[in-house]
């Protein structure tokens, strides 16, 4: 079985295509696009890098793909394991994108990209936050009234959860231990930066929050901050909710 894997992050994606018969898997071909939507950079969107991918592979011969997965942000408390990707799915992805403004738009698109160019695939989303839905609610609720989540929602969910998974489990294949056994901080640091407490194998608890935003400094998004400060900037220069949106994210 061949499997491609498309990872669409905010200012980057990257392709791999695994060889899942061979015993290690093998990747018959890998590549990445980077500063996507950049000053100077030919790639002026995440549809335009996605279509260039599938574009390259058509081209290299790679007509053999059986399944396609995808790296999805936000998969909300709908999602707690990978799912098969039809319309409704879709859908809930969609309806989530203002807690993940900077990614699920990009998962979309390379949904729909490789479903228009592959649509007899089975094709796969797997989610960033699927992972910490193991967090109690100690970790998971924030310090508002009850009606905020039980309406609305409003929780910190965690992300980069296939990053933690991964790193705990080699972490654990390093120390020769079962992760079982173990208990981890692990560090995500990149373009977004997470650290997630691992407890014998579980997420227990994790730095980023409802979205992406919370949590550490960040290669374009501000981490945590004081939360009277939007009330400051939005007083003293009536900076309009929007700017202040692209503010904590972009700058």
């Amino acid at each position: 079985m061949r499997i491609l894997v498309l990872n669409a992050g905010s200012s980057s994606i990257k392709y791999q295509l695994f060889d899942m018969v061979q015993m290690p898997e093998q990747v018959l071909t890998a590549g990445v696009i980077d500063r996507i939507g950049e000053t100077g950079s030919e790639i002026s969107s995440h549809l335009h890098a996605l279509e260039f991918i599938i574009q390259h592979l058509q081209r290299e011969g790679v007509h053999e793909i059986d399944a396609i997965g995808h790296r999805t942000v936000h998969g909300g408390e709908q999602f707690q394991a990978p799912v098969l990707i039809n319309d409704e799915v879709m859908q809930a992805i969609q309806s989530m994108i203002p807690l993940a403004p900077l990614h699920n738009p990009a998962n979309l698109l390379g949904i729909e990209v490789a479903r228009k160019l592959f649509p007899d695939l089975p094709q796969v989303a797997v989610f960033d936050t699927a992972f910490h839905q193991t967090m109690p609610p100690v970790a998971f609720r924030y310090a508002l009234p009850a009606e905020f989540y039980h309406q609305h929602k409003v929780r910190r969910y965690g992300f980069h959860g296939t990053s933690h998974q991964y790193v705990a489990q080699r972490a654990a294949d390093y120390l020769q231990r079962d992760l079982s056994e173990l208990n981890l901080i692990t560090l995500h640091l990149g373009n977004g930066c997470s650290a997630t407490a691992i407890a014998k194998g579980k997420s227990v608890d994790t730095s980023m929050g409802m979205t992406p935003l919370e949590g550490l400094v960040m290669g374009t998004r501000c981490g945590d901050i004081d939360p009277a400060l939007h009330f400051y900037l939005q007083h003293e220069l009536k900076m309009p909710f929007a700017e202040l949106e692209r503010l904590l994210n972009k700058q």
